[in-house]
């Protein structure tokens, strides 16, 4: 079935959106290290070009970008913000998208939940103050391009996003969807460009936030080892009688786990529990 052209059209912005977009996080993964992953080929790290992550149930989420810690073109890094860029025309359909974003990104930020990675946003279009509120009360830092501002740019680009309204008919928004097409790949570049420059207040203050929530230092670690078997009482009283009994010697107890704590300069803290050395040293591996 042939895709309808307004739904053609929201693409096209949706992809213009994510152009104006990729330079600024390529900009944040350089100046700290980190390593951004968008649509395209990654060999040895995931088949085809989606950037697609999984959930604990292993159900598969389509992301537009992730910025990883450690991860390179042929390695996977641990996520350490995990972004999705969308239009909506009309702000009734805001709330239902703001649930779709969500619906992708927080299973995913779950599995992820021992390295804290951040949720994000860039929303461009007519947006509820509901929507854009409830992504934020999930913990997405949220990036709204004003539907004025957004309109302009593609208006002087020669393309009309506005319309007539909802009754605009498939021929109206058809010719917007050709006027972009038949552009060259600079033209398109350059729309792109167009709308990032726009918008460079709020891109600003959205790499402001970003950076408070991603940008990190490790402060310490504390790793405890565990010995002893628990022991199991029917009464707080007998409990607070088995611990005075407890002796703290240095005799030998079968060993346990290991609990380890990391602390960040931010505040972030990531706890885990292991119970072999090598599953230890392995989760520490991934902050070397």
């Amino acid at each position: 079935m042939a895709t309808a052209p307004g739904h053609l059209l929201g693409q096209i912005i949706g992809n213009v959106m994510e152009e104006a977009l990729k330079p600024v996080l390529q900009d944040v993964a350089g100046r700290h290290d980190l390593y951004l992953d968008s649509k395209g080929p990654r060999p040895g790290v995931r088949p085809g070009t989606l950037v697609t992550w999984t959930d604990d149930l292993g159900n598969s989420h389509d992301l537009d970008f992730v910025l990883e810690r450690g991860g390179s073109p042929r390695k996977a890094g641990n996520p350490a913000a995990f972004i999705e860029a969308a239009w909506r025309r009309y702000t009734k359909h805001s709330r239902a998208k703001a649930q779709e974003i969500q619906g992708a990104v927080l299973p995913v930020l779950a599995k992820w939940n021992n390295v804290k990675p951040t949720p994000a946003a860039v929303v461009a279009g007519q947006w509820s103050a509901p929507s854009l509120q409830q992504m934020r009360s999930s913990g997405f830092v949220v990036l709204h391009l004003q539907f004025p501002t957004t309109a302009k740019v593609f208006r002087d680009a020669g393309i009309d996003i506005e319309g007539l309204g909802e009754g605009t008919p498939d021929d109206f928004w058809q010719e917007q969807c050709d006027a972009y097409t038949n552009k060259s790949y600079a033209e398109k570049r350059e729309l792109a460009t167009a709308l990032r420059t726009a918008h460079a207040d709020e891109f600003r203050e959205f790499v402001a936030e970003l950076e408070c929530r991603v940008v990190r230092s490790i402060d310490y670690v504390v790793v405890t080892p565990l010995h002893g078997n628990g022991t199991q009482y029917a009464s707080v009283r007998d409990a607070i009688q088995g611990v005075r009994s407890y002796s703290c010697g240095v005799e030998a107890a079968p060993f346990l786990r290991f609990e380890i704590r990391i602390a960040y300069t931010n505040g972030d803290v990531i706890q885990a529990t292991f119970g072999t050395l090598a599953d230890a040293v392995g989760f520490l591996d991934t902050f070397v």
